[in-house]
């Protein structure tokens, strides 16, 4: 066995000798990013070594880091193998995760009917003359004789009762006695809502008795160590019980990280959530559930359960009471999960009027049509572009991330926290893209300007950022001068091509869904955009690409992280939750690798042509 120890955490781990980085990585609980799941085709997982300990480079680390990044140490985490005790610098990353959370919660809208109730009863006394039992002493005090006898309740209930002269408060959440506890607790009552998506996890601590935020914090998915997109976490959840063991361990791991700060932070016990809704694509509610999400990955997409779960807390070791529900809300079919059913719950699409079109772009983009009586839904493989990933200088939307781009005689950019960038988002990616379409540096079919014709048409400060690399053409963005890392930061033709891909997928499916329905773009009233990505894209530079359907500026609107609003809603009112389950009953999805037409719509949407030509 040899050590371990990740800086700046401080985090120390034993290995076997012959243990890759990242697997120490993942054995250490430490964030290393790794798009591809350690298969060294994404060049991400980026690390420090001293360099008078390197050994020579492999061609994988030849192909993705330069000889500048070589020389100060850099190797890629699933390329080098330990054999002694070894200290290893980790790339500090300060993820926005504001841009996640910070949106005005939709729970002011929202009765506050919660299924977790708390009542303060006075027993009396047991004496020899009156000698009923515990349990049915509490039950006639509560008036509630259907209550099911819990063991782990029943296990405390007579030391309790006693320490606290017979005067407690009892949790229930229906007809479930979560916890007898001790006095006057009736004030605090607590619950979450998870948003468990592939590359962030959103807490809120939700007060049950107020319907208000308490607060609200997010992580990195630590599931991303396995890979950025939900085939690759299938695949290793594939690999056997110990694969899917990892992934589960991972995300509650991640969880309960998340939920101690938040603790912490403001004064409440754990055992004080009684409570947890949950939403997630399919893959990520069978995966936070210790569920086996293999066949979902191939055709025809079979799910193992559609339906609302109910568990409680400690079969998942959520670290909440341990008695507490965690309700994962229902999902709508293999690629349309949970996630989705919430965005419609915040939306309100069954009370919506007219045509309206809902996106939320990511990893998936989940598309939901409503109009004429009907819900629509369908989800493309748009691929980890969105998120940064497959791009060469991609990354999440972090501190030093460009998120915004601007052409004119040069160019102009805007980076989360200001500072020296060190690569692009998302949001940054679509911008640059947007900008380039429409300064000429790239054409309609999203070819790069190389003949001279084109390039003499381009201001000259911008002509000199595009320059012939290998057998392309690729854009700087930000020379070594100016950038974090002292490297050019570039779009290359590839990155134009991932995104395309990416865009025309989510643009063919919304045709298809418009054609199931038979209306055109003409007739959506609303295009709603859903997510933290839909809520920092610029909507002119959307349209501009064709990401989305050619409406009005107006009729755009981000609605933000509607999918953890719903998983909100859905904890504080049963009213809400069982509109949820009905939603996802009345969804239609429409499963696109089976419709003839798509490849034909895809083919069309790559165009960066507002009309798609």
């Amino acid at each position: 066995m040899i050590r371990v120890k990740f800086l700046p955490s401080n985090k120390m781990v034993e290995v076997p000798a012959g243990t890759t980085i990242l697997q120490a990585a993942i054995a250490a609980g430490v964030q290393v990013e790794s798009t591809c799941g350690g298969k060294g085709t994404c060049g991400k997982c980026l690390v420090q070594l001293s360099p008078e300990k390197l050994s020579p480079p492999s061609p994988v680390e030849k192909k993705f880091l330069s000889q500048a990044q070589l020389s100060a140490g850099w190797v890629l985490a699933c390329q080098r193998m330990l054999q002694e005790d070894t200290v290893v610098n980790l790339r500090e990353q300060k993820d926005a995760y504001d841009r996640k959370i910070g949106f005005n919660p939709v729970v002011e809208q929202t009765s506050v009917t919660p299924s977790v109730r708390k009542y303060l009863v006075s027993l009396p006394k047991p004496s020899t003359e009156e000698q009923t039992p515990d349990w049915e002493r509490l039950l006639s005090a509560l008036d509630r004789p259907g209550i099911r006898f819990s063991r782990p309740v029943a296990a405390y209930l007579p030391r309790v009762l006693r320490r606290s002269n017979f005067q407690v408060t009892a949790v229930l959440d229906g007809d479930t006695l979560l916890a007898v506890e001790p006095g006057d607790t009736l004030g605090r009552c607590y619950g979450l809502a998870v948003d468990i998506g592939t590359t962030t996890v959103v807490v809120y601590l939700l007060d049950l008795n107020k319907g208000t935020v308490v607060a609200s914090g997010a992580v990195t998915n630590p599931q991303n160590a396995f890979g950025a997109d939900v085939i690759a976490r299938i695949t290793h959840a594939a690999s056997g019980p110990e694969g899917l063991h990892q992934l589960q361990e991972k995300v509650v791991g991640g969880l309960n990280d998340v939920i101690a700060r938040l603790c912490h932070e403001h004064d409440v016990r754990p055992e004080e959530i009684y409570q947890a809704v949950v939403v997630g694509n399919t893959t990520m509610s069978h995966l936070f559930l210790g569920i086996d999400p293999t066949y979902l990955a191939p055709a025809p997409f079979i799910p193992v359960f559609r339906q609302a779960v109910e568990v409680e807390a400690r079969e998942l070791g959520l670290n909440i009471l341990a008695t507490g529900k965690v309700i994962v809300l229902p999902n709508v079919a293999g690629y349309v999960g949970s996630d989705t059913v919430g965005v419609m719950l915040a939306a309100g699409v069954d009370r919506l009027r007219g045509i309206n079109l809902i996106i939320d772009i990511g990893t998936n983009g989940e598309i939901v049509l409503v109009g004429r009586g009907r819900i629509l839904t369908c989800s493309t493989a748009a691929g980890p572009a969105f998120e940064g990933a497959e791009i060469k200088y991609g990354m999440r939307a972090a501190e030093g991330a460009i998120e915004g781009v601007r052409i004119s005689a040069d160019v102009e950019l805007d980076v989360i926290a200001g500072g020296k960038p060190r690569g692009i988002c998302g949001s940054g990616l679509i911008d640059a893209i947007a900008e380039m379409y429409k300064a000429g540096v790239l054409d309609s079919s999203g070819r790069l300007a190389s003949a001279d014709a084109q390039l003499q048409k381009l201001p000259p400060l911008v002509r000199k950022r595009l320059r012939k690399e290998g057998r392309g053409m690729e854009f700087v963005l930000v020379w070594g001068t100016d950038s974090a890392t002292g490297e050019d930061i570039v779009l290359t033709q590839k990155d134009v091509r991932e995104l395309q891909l990416a865009k025309g997928a989510i643009m063919a499916g919304a045709r298809i869904l418009l054609r199931e329905m038979g209306v055109g773009p003409e007739d959506i009233d609303q295009v709603l955009l859903a997510g933290a990505f839909g809520n920092f894209i610029k909507k002119e530079s959307a349209l501009g690409i064709g990401l989305l359907p050619p409406v009005p500026l107006q009729r755009i609107v981000a609605i933000g992280n509607a999918a953890g609003d719903g998983a909100k809603m859905a904890l504080l009112s049963t009213v809400e939750r069982e509109r949820a389950v009905n939603l996802a009953r009345r969804a239609e999805h429409i499963e696109l690798s089976n419709t003839k037409e798509f490849q034909q719509e895809f083919v069309k949407s790559l165009s960066f042509s507002r009309t798609g030509k």
